[in-house]
């Protein structure tokens, strides 16, 4: 697929989710029940040592995408790539995160938190970005007064999303929805997919129109 592809089939699936993983021995497991939720796609963060091997391995399971998070280095997008990621997701905006992404022709979803880091996100090329934190920045309420003065975009609302707040989401202007809920780390360790399973669906259903 290409950037543009990868983009469409996330904002075709809606619902990203967000994966702190302990033991690269659960990503196959975990990408497969997230398949079986309606869900196939995750955002790998590069919170622990196990995280790029997860990549790696989710990037075997047919038909799943899988994406580097919390990437704030270039050397850190170099690694993910290499072992798989089909896109890129920040906590904020850096130039150089951004330019080794471009240059590998990865699709990279920045943070960011105000307007003016909308516009400088824009004026880079970003037309996708993640709206981080969500919660304590306003959530779905935020979006839709930043869709005003920038139609063109459209946002990740991530950070303090549960299944309680998703169907808030339900906005033109987001392009898909970031949640830890549905993947616990303590359930992913504990080996427990099948709650994973039933939460992959339970929050699709609730941001998709």
């Amino acid at each position: 697929m290409s950037a543009i592809d990868v983009l469409i089939r996330l904002s075709t699936i809606r619902v990203l989710p967000v994966v702190v993983i302990d033991d690269a021995a659960q990503a196959v497991p975990l990408a497969h029940a997230l398949v079986a939720g309606g869900v196939p796609c995750a955002e790998v963060t590069l919170r622990t040592p196990a995280a790029v091997d997860a990549m790696r391995a989710m990037a075997g399971v047919p038909d799943f995408v899988v994406g580097c998070g919390t990437a704030v280095t270039a050397d850190q997008v170099e690694a993910s790539v290499e072992a798989g990621a089909r896109f890129v997701v920040s906590p904020g905006f850096d130039e150089s995160v951004a330019d080794r992404c471009r240059a590998l022709g990865m699709p990279h979803v920045p943070g960011v938190a105000t307007a003016t880091e909308v516009m400088r996100a824009r004026a880079a090329g970003f037309t996708v970005q993640k709206f981080f934190p969500a919660a304590p920045l306003g959530g779905a309420a935020a979006i839709a007064a930043l869709a005003g003065p920038f139609p063109d975009l459209r946002f990740v609302p991530s950070g303090g999303v549960g299944l309680a707040e998703a169907a808030s989401y339900r906005l033109d202007a987001v392009h898909s929805v970031s949640t830890s809920w549905v993947t616990p780390r303590d359930a992913i360790a504990d080996g427990r997919f099948e709650l994973v399973v039933d939460r992959a669906r339970a929050f699709r259903e609730q941001v998709v129109a």
